[in-house]
């Protein structure tokens, strides 16, 4: 069986029969770090839609939801990205041994299976709230376009942020039932987020990219990726303080608790950005990308924190909700 040079070791996929190898490599089976990336932003915006409200049985199914979408969508969004980017990927060390250009999923096979991961897909879209099910689709074209942009702009990790993240947007209006300022700021948050772990991922492929002709951010930035990674990650701490305050504005009380439990995901992102640099070799860069699902789950945790304290703010006997004077 071929691997990919980025493949998760001890993957479950080399237990697999041979015949499904290839397709769960195509959704990337063996690099599960894709998937929590996409999912954790559902549950942020989910977390985010809560401040004020508590949690209840919906929450359960939402979870549920954005457990199987993640993992059907992002198996889609890469196969077709692989079926686009075939005759690149054969030039690329990194991705050489993807399925189709190893010539072991054909193209017709490879839209087949795309086709079919997206229509589980869809059977979960119709499970969540009509307000969530009109978000998601807003995403589609953007999901569609996401890789051709790599030919056409320096900026496809912007692209890729706002796709990646668009479930911040999903998740808020599950249980919100609408978007606000709130919502827009967490998004932009992780929007930028991804811009900066996605530079750094890009770090492996600058040189092939170049020979090749794909553009990048990692490419773009040159010397000065460093810097420019610590720009994006402390415009995302911004905006999450902003998605807090507007939030938590009738109940200001609750936002130190947040931003103390900030304090890890801040943390996670200087480490990250201090140890960019343009030589980095790709095993460092691949493992600095890994770790951004534990920088995910680190804002998670902050985002419940700040649901806990508004519930506890509630109570008989809690500090006054009313906090800020009413307009």
């Amino acid at each position: 069986m071929t691997t990919t040079l980025d493949a998760e070791p001890g993957s479950f996929v080399a237990r697999l029969p041979a015949a499904w190898r290839p397709y769960a490599r195509l959704s990337r089976a063996d690099r599960p770090v894709g998937f929590w990336l996409l999912a954790l932003p559902c549950f942020m915006g989910q977390a985010l839609g809560r401040v004020g409200e508590g949690v209840g049985l919906l929450d359960l199914q939402l979870a549920l939801a954005w457990i199987i979408g993640a993992i059907a969508m992002r198996g889609a969004g890469c196969s077709f990205n692989d079926l686009v980017d075939r005759d690149i990927d054969a030039q690329v060390a990194r991705t050489a041994l993807r399925p189709i250009p190893a010539g072991e999923v054909s193209p017709k096979a490879a839209l087949v299976w795309t086709i079919a991961q997206c229509l589980v897909g869809l059977v979960v879209l119709l499970t969540l709230p009509p307000p969530a099910q009109i978000v998601a689709l807003l995403a589609i074209p953007m999901v569609a376009a996401y890789p051709f942009m790599k030919r056409i702009t320096w900026w496809p990790q912007v692209w890729l942020g706002l796709t990646f993240n668009w479930g911040v947007l999903v998740g808020y209006a599950a249980v919100e039932g609408t978007v606000d300022l709130a919502a827009l700021a967490l998004f932009a948050a992780c929007a930028l987020w991804t811009v900066g772990y996605d530079t750094i991922y890009a770090l492996q492929d600058v040189e092939d990219d170049a020979l090749v002709g794909v553009k990048s951010t990692a490419r773009l930035f040159g010397a000065a990726v460093r810097r420019q990674v610590t720009r994006f990650y402390g415009a995302c701490l911004a905006l999450v303080v902003v998605a807090m305050l507007l939030v938590s504005r009738e109940a200001l009380l609750a936002v130190p608790a947040g931003l103390i439990a900030l304090v890890p995901f801040a943390l996670h992102l200087r480490r990250q950005a201090a140890a960019t640099r343009p030589d980095l070799p790709p095993g460092e860069a691949l493992a600095l990308f890994k770790s951004n699902r534990g920088a995910g789950l680190w804002l998670i945790a902050a985002l419940a924190l700040l649901v806990a304290a508004m519930w506890l703010l509630e109570l008989p006997g809690g500090a006054p909700q009313a906090i800020v004077p009413p307009a």
